[in-house]
């Protein structure tokens, strides 16, 4: 998981696996608490699945912050550039 575009595809799959949504559904743009129907455990969820995936935790407050599919990836990715 190193590109932008590889974090999406990841993160588009936990979103259908975590929450069966529609694929279709999730784009960058989607919010993730309106368009989406993320609730707050749901959010606490989907934490947990992108510290599997990274063996890095987002801070809870960083997460506070993200609103669109978008806004994951692009905290995603500087997690991990970060570890690089």
């Amino acid at each position: 998981m190193q590109t932008r575009d590889d974090i999406f595809h990841t993160l588009r799959d936990a979103l259908v696996e975590l929450f069966e949504l529609d694929a279709d559904r999730v784009t960058l743009e989607s919010n993730l608490y309106q368009d989406l129907e993320i609730d707050s455990i749901d959010a606490v969820d989907l934490i947990d699945h992108i510290k599997r995936q990274t063996g890095k935790k987002i801070a809870a407050e960083e997460f506070k912050s993200v609103r669109t599919v978008g806004d994951v990836v692009e905290a995603v990715y500087r997690l991990v550039q970060a570890a690089a």
